[in-house]
């Protein structure tokens, strides 16, 4: 099970990174400033496939087929289909946090898995490091946020 405290810093991670983007319009939050593929629903959409690859394949041991969406780590997991809205994007995140956070009940923080590209690593460095995945993204859209609620309408 993960440790209480890291638990609790990781939602609160998730949170800050939904809570700055959900005060966006669905056009402002496909607003690009960089030549990446980062948008503030595309970090949104990004964070959603980096919970399935560490939580449902890591530590589940899913196949990338049976995860409920995107699950692997390349500029795949940033795309946005057209169709879908902020409200979609944030759903399907909470969606695949919700699932983490169920699966993260089950391990104990030295039990040691497999990623595909990091290889071996412990359930309590999996904690941290998606602690410090969410928060660089938390901070990334919390920028990227303010330039687009301060550009001229």
């Amino acid at each position: 099970m993960i440790d209480k405290e890291l638990a609790a810093v990781l939602d609160a991670n998730r949170t800050a990174l939904i809570d700055s983007v959900a005060r966006l319009t669905d056009f402002q939050s496909r607003s690009r400033f960089v030549p990446s593929l980062t948008t503030p629903i595309a970090l949104v959409k990004h964070c959603a496939a980096a919970e399935r690859v560490w939580f449902q394949r890591t530590v589940a041991g899913l196949a990338a087929a049976e995860c409920d969406g995107y699950a692997a780590g390349d500029d795949r997991g940033w795309l946005v289909d057209p169709e879908q809205t902020l409200a979609d994007v944030i759903a399907e995140y909470e969606a695949a946090a919700d699932r983490s956070r169920h699966i993260a009940q089950g391990p104990d923080p030295a039990d040691r898995f497999v990623h595909y590209r990091r290889g071996e690593v412990t359930f309590h460095w999996i904690g941290l490091h998606m602690i410090e995945e969410l928060a660089r993204h938390a901070g990334r859209a919390d920028i990227l946020v303010e330039q687009i609620l301060a550009a001229p309408q």
